[in-house]
Parts: structure tokens; C-alpha cells; sequence
């Protein structure tokens, strides 16, 4: 392969000897008889190093940036035990290598010549080795390659997350509660548990009169068991773990209610039945009572037009009488 002598930052040899680049100390601060900061020195760098860690396992993760991305580009990362770190990025380019400048950084921390450079055709690869035994060494770990305009990739190393129900837990005054949080294929040191109160994390779990009992049947969950809930045991209940590299927790919102609480719902909605069906009673007795008045008057017309014929009827009647008397004589 070609070299590419003006390529802006350390160059590894020919893919042959890559391994050997690796291998060998690069940091500028040994040169300068300066002790290399252990967060972001290359694994490995020293004899002693490789024999101190050559136990860890090997993580390798790579991203692929081109010069048309408009985007950063971005993969988390989720270690749970220390353990060796090979990041590698590569760039895809139609330009010049030699103009490209490499640069790695942690956060916003450059890591000056703790890497190696090699190019293959039109494809530019760097590669940071590196070992993470502590939670400081934690974070975002960014390659970047400058060109006509800055192209970034970016590895988030972060601790396993713990999973839970989003949604409150909602149980009555007098019961009894099992709180619950699992970690997903990962085994914390230990699990703690926490109450807010206000702005501040109280520990909860201490032996009190039996109220709280935590277990778990794995290694990978913790229960927390509250008996005899009251209205002030409602709030938020944090689940914390502890892991080599950092701690993750997950919060659980617990609602208490009173039975007075669906009582009065019962005792509301039996209120609007009461009324809608006494309404529709009165409603009944208007319209018979109203339907009454209607046939009684029709009744009393009636009546009064048969008194009507009756009287006509009479007067008809008597002056044929009087005809027939008078007929008679």
C-alpha cells in the first residue's frame, strides 16, 4: 500500500504491520517524559499494562462516516464490567486523504496521538484502543474527520439501564405492595432502595415494624415489599444499582387511595341514577295527571252538550203539546 506521508495526524504502517503499530507506545507525553493520564491511554501501551489487563474481554465497535453526512453519527454502548476497548471509524471520501485531519476526543478533551491512522483506496481508518476499569473512564468517546466540513461519530459508553413499569401503582389503604425492578442481562453488585422526599432520597428498607421487606429471586431484580400501606407511604420509590463501572436507578410511582375513593364514585353516580329516575317519575305523573284534566274536561263538554240537547229537546216538545190540546177542545 502506498504511504501517505502528509496525512495530518499518526499513521499506522501498511495493514501487515498494523498489529505492531498497536503494540507500540505512541503518546508524545512519554516522549516528553510526562505520565500518560490512565483514563485514555492505549491499550496496550506498557508490557506491564497488558499483562495487568489481559484477563479483560475485548469490546470492538466501529462507525462508518461519509463525506455526504449530515448528520453526527452516534452508537451507545452499554459495558457493564471493565473491559478492553478497540473504537474504530471509518471515513469515505471522493477528495484527498493528505487533507484530512483525524482527530479523536473524549467529551471535549482531545486525545492527542493515543491512536493510529491507515487508509485503503478512497476509505480512511482510525482506530483507539483503550481500557475502561472505572467509572471515570466512562462517557463519549468522538473520532473526527475534517475535511471541507466536519464529519463526527461518536461511541456513549453507559451502565445497563434498569426496567420498570411507566405506569403509576395504584393500590388502597390496609394492602399490601410489591415494588419490583430488573436489570436485563446484567447482574449489579448490589440494589438499593430509595424514597423522595421533596428534593431529597431517603433510604428505604431499614427494618421498621415490619413495614418494608426487599428480595429478589435473581441476582438481576430486586422487590420491595410494603405491608400495611397507609396514604403517606404514596410517592416515588427509587430502585438504585451499583455496577464496577457506575450506577443506574429507575423510578416506580406508587398511588395509595382511601376506599372512600371509589365509595364516593359509587355513591356519585347513584346520586345521578336516583335523580334521572325521579325525574323520569315526575315526568310520568305530570303527563297522567295533565292526560286526566284532558278527559275530564272532554268528560264535563260532554255532559253539558247532552244537557244542551236535553233542554232543546223539551222546549221542542211543548209547543206540540199544546197544539195537540188545542185540537183536542
Amino acid at each position: 500500500m502506498p504511504s501517505l506521508p502528509s496525512l495530518r495526524g499518526p499513521r499506522a504502517p501498511p495493514l501487515p504491520l498494523l498489529l505492531l503499530c498497536l503494540l507500540a507506545p505512541v503518546r508524545r507525553s512519554s516522549e516528553d517524559g510526562r505520565t500518560p493520564a490512565a483514563s485514555f491511554t492505549s491499550l496496550p501501551v506498557r508490557e506491564e499494562m497488558m499483562a495487568k489487563y489481559s484477563n479483560l474481554s475485548l469490546e470492538s465497535h466501529n462507525i462508518s462516516l461519509t463525506e455526504h453526512s449530515n448528520m453526527p453519527v452516534e452508537k451507545n454502548i452499554t459495558l457493564e464490567r471493565p473491559s478492553n476497548i478497540e473504537l474504530t471509524c471509518q471515513f469515505m471520501t471522493s477528495g484527498d486523504l493528505n487533507s484530512v485531519n483525524v482527530t479523536w476526543k473524549k467529551g471535549d478533551e482531545l486525545l492527542e496521538n493515543n491512536y493510529v491512522i491507515n487508509a485503503t483506496g478512497s476509505i480512511l481508518y482510525t482506530q483507539y484502543m483503550f481500557t475502561i476499569v472505572n467509572s471515570e473512564q466512562m462517557g463519549s468517546y468522538s473520532c473526527f474527520f475534517e475535511e471541507k466540513k466536519e464529519q463526527r461519530g461518536t461511541f456513549n459508553f453507559k451502565v445497563p439501564e434498569l426496567h420498570e413499569k411507566k405506569k403509576p401503582l395504584i393500590t388502597y389503604v390496609g394492602d399490601s405492595v410489591v415494588l419490583m425492578c430488573k436489570c436485563q442481562d446484567c447482574f449489579p453488585l448490589n440494589w438499593t432502595w430509595y424514597r423522595s422526599n421533596g428534593s431529597v432520597q431517603v433510604p428505604v428498607g431499614v427494618p421498621m415494624n415490619n413495614k418494608y421487606v426487599i428480595n429478589g429471586k435473581n441476582a438481576n431484580e430486586t422487590r420491595l415489599k410494603i405491608m400495611q400501606l397507609s396514604e403517606e407511604d404514596q410517592g416515588s420509590y427509587w430502585c438504585h444499582a451499583i455496577f464496577q463501572l457506575g450506577e443506574s436507578e429507575e423510578h416506580i410511582e406508587l398511588v395509595v387511595l382511601s376506599y372512600w375513593v371509589p365509595l364516593k364514585a359509587f355513591l356519585g353516580i347513584a346520586v345521578e341514577v336516583v335523580l334521572l329516575v325521579a325525574i323520569i317519575l315526575l315526568f310520568e305523573m305530570y303527563t297522567q295527571k295533565k292526560k286526566k284534566h284532558s278527559d275530564d274536561g272532554k268528560e264535563f263538554e260532554q255532559i253539558e252538550q247532552l244537557k244542551s240537547d236535553d233542554s232543546n229537546g223539551i222546549e221542542n216538545n211543548a209547543p206540540r203539546h199544546r197544539k195537540n190540546e188545542s185540537v183536542g177542545q
